[in-house]
């Protein structure tokens, strides 16, 4: 029930930013604005937060878990997002889309805000591992995978700020840092923002898609019902059946019933086609509408 309350409380913040866009309040350009706050400022501070200001009893022991658990659930997200366009019988042409869709799930826009407000800002540690191996991967695969000349690792971008305050977070934790109260305050009033900001982003962008068309292009909508009912059901049943920590199976849910990444859309625009960046938003834009009802489904199923 606190979840899908949770999920409710989202979708309002998605449906504020929507009708501003749609009053012409807010636009694209005031929408990149934010997410660039969002990404550098509110989400960095929400996992430094959840260490000044939180009361956690994750030892390195359970951080060293998360990372295996990470490891293996991007490694096997990655490996089905090879087979999943073949199996739905995507156009070759938006094969790599798919896969990008398929890998990448929006754990920082929506998982973020969703674990601190079910589990606690202590999940967030859990959370902030996560976030780091998925940034290593989409600069890596993600990039090759929409353009197969690619060059080199973009290093700059692997290790943005959100990395590095993950990094941060987990440091101060471990080392049991002290920091001064201005300093936790700030981390704590900034992460406030995440939630809210980042939502209203996803409003934002819905405004310059058809919704009607999403929910009429069947295939689109047999894929989105797979990857957020069916993948995250199944894989969760084998999580906890290894893991006997409930903080970290109820992250571990989140990470994988969360809609496909907006990142997504953001690197098939830069590095693909505008038909394959068109495609990838409009997949983000369904999982993301869709979220709001599966996430709580995907945890009655697997935790009641």
């Amino acid at each position: 029930m606190l979840l899908l309350q949770q999920m409710i409380v989202l979708f309002i913040y998605i449906a504020l930013g929507y009708g501003a866009a749609k009053k012409g309040v807010m636009d694209e350009g005031f929408s990149k604005k934010i997410s660039w706050v969002v990404v550098n400022i509110a989400n960095p501070a929400l996992t430094l937060s959840a260490v000044v200001n939180g009361e956690g009893t994750i030892t390195g022991k359970e951080l060293l878990l998360t990372a295996a658990a990470a490891l293996v659930i991007l490694g096997g997200m990655v490996l089905l997002s090879l087979a999943l366009p073949v199996l739905f019988r995507i156009r070759k042409e938006y094969r790599g889309v798919y896969r990008l869709m398929s890998a990448f799930n929006n754990i920082g826009f929506m998982g973020f805000p969703v674990i601190s407000a079910v589990y606690g800002q202590e999940a967030l540690l859990y959370a902030a591992v996560f976030s780091m191996l998925f940034n290593v991967l989409i600069y890596t695969y993600g990039i090759r995978t929409v353009q197969e000349d690619a060059g080199g690792i973009e290093w700059g971008k692997v290790f943005n700020i959100g990395v590095v305050g993950s990094i941060a977070a987990i440091v101060i934790y471990l080392l049991k840092i002290p920091t001064p109260e201005f300093f936790n305050t700030t981390m704590g009033g900034l992460s406030g923002l995440t939630a809210p900001l980042s939502m209203m982003v996803i409003g934002i962008s819905l405004t310059g898609i058809r919704l009607k068309e999403l929910f009429l292009d069947t295939g689109l909508l047999l894929y989105s019902l797979t990857k957020l009912l069916v993948i995250p059901i199944l894989a969760m049943q084998a999580v906890v059946r290894v893991i006997d920590n409930e903080m970290l199976c109820g992250v571990c849910m989140v990470m994988l019933a969360t809609p496909a990444a907006s990142m997504t859309a953001m690197l098939a625009q830069q590095y693909g086609d505008e038909e394959s960046g068109e495609q990838a938003a409009k997949g983000v834009a369904l999982t993301t509408l869709l979220s709001v009802v599966t996430i709580p489904i995907v945890s009655a199923a697997v935790f009641s």
